[in-house]
């Protein structure tokens, strides 16, 4: 007789990443990079003497530059990790690790003596003050028989009650609070540079600062 093997049991349910952008910071970079080729392009059909160069330089520096401070940061948030994907570098902190986060005049998480800004989360302060001020309006007497007139608008009022910087930390707090003793969520941090990032940017430098020696 074939022995029977006990069936496993299956693994808990998997999530997707939760993920945080800036759309503004998205929009702006596209903009920008929409801008520089329609420049660049210009300037290398119809440039005379150095300026199709100092284009092609340009495009070299800029476009890699813009990309990594506007379409490049993001947060990945999953069950066992946190990754970061800064402008020049993504680091990928296991909840374990992870100390806090803090959202004063940028969005920023410790691990151990390490301090970390997450780019893909600005601060605005303009939306902080607007939230702290639904906060008071809310508290003020009266407020309360308000919201029991229309209760399917307590929900949306308890998340405008937050900036959306706020909103993220306290979501970033409670998946590392809920992940931290995961087998998987143990481990270092890691760190990664965007070479394929940098060493364009840096030669568009080069290139461009000889060309304007030379010139």
């Amino acid at each position: 007789m074939t022995p029977e093997h006990p069936t496993p049991e299956p693994p808990g349910p998997v999530y997707a990443d939760r993920v945080y952008r800036s759309l503004a910071g998205i929009a702006g970079g596209v903009l920008l990079l929409a801008l520089a080729v329609w420049l660049g392009i210009d300037a290398l059909v119809n440039g005379h003497g150095n300026t199709p160069w100092l284009a092609l330089a340009g495009l070299l520096f800029v476009i890699p530059l813009v990309t990594a401070f506007t379409l490049r940061p993001a947060v990945y948030a999953s069950a066992d990790r946190l990754k970061i994907r800064n402008p020049f570098r993504s680091i990928t902190l296991p909840w374990a690790c992870v100390d806090d986060f803090r959202a004063a005049y940028s969005t920023e998480v410790f691990a151990g003596s390490r301090k970390y800004q997450l780019w893909a989360v600005p601060v605005s302060l303009r939306r902080r003050k607007r939230a702290n001020v639904q906060q008071m309006r809310a508290s003020m007497p009266g407020a309360e028989r308000r919201q029991n007139r229309n209760p399917f608008a307590q929900g949306a009022d308890a998340d405008q009650g937050r900036a959306p910087s706020d909103q993220t930390v306290i979501e970033l707090r409670q998946l590392a609070e809920t992940g931290k003793d995961r087998p998987a969520a143990q481990g270092p941090p890691e760190i990664r540079w965007a070479y394929e990032l940098m060493a364009p940017c840096v030669a568009g430098a080069v290139l461009l600062a000889v060309l304007l020696a030379v010139g």
